[in-house]
């Protein structure tokens, strides 16, 4: 996790939502500290699915796609 420290920073080169309740001319201290990130999420199976594109083949024209390169091979 890291962390950024700033002292004496000034307050008018905050944002403006942080800054709003600060005295104008004012010095701040801005700590920065990071966040563990979010666990990436795992697809489901129906997911992996749906991000297949087509043409989809069947089993039967991989199979017969298979033997064509075979016997080109032996050929």
């Amino acid at each position: 996790m890291n962390r950024i420290v700033k002292e004496h920073y000034p307050a008018e080169n905050l944002p403006e939502d942080l800054r709003a309740d600060l005295t104008p001319g004012s010095q701040v201290t801005v700590t920065v500290v990071e966040e563990d990130a979010p666990p990436e999420k795992v697809m489901s199976l129906a997911e992996l699915f749906a991000l297949r594109h087509p043409p989809f083949r069947s089993g039967e024209e991989i199979d017969a796609d298979l033997r064509r390169q075979r016997d080109e091979w032996d050929g």
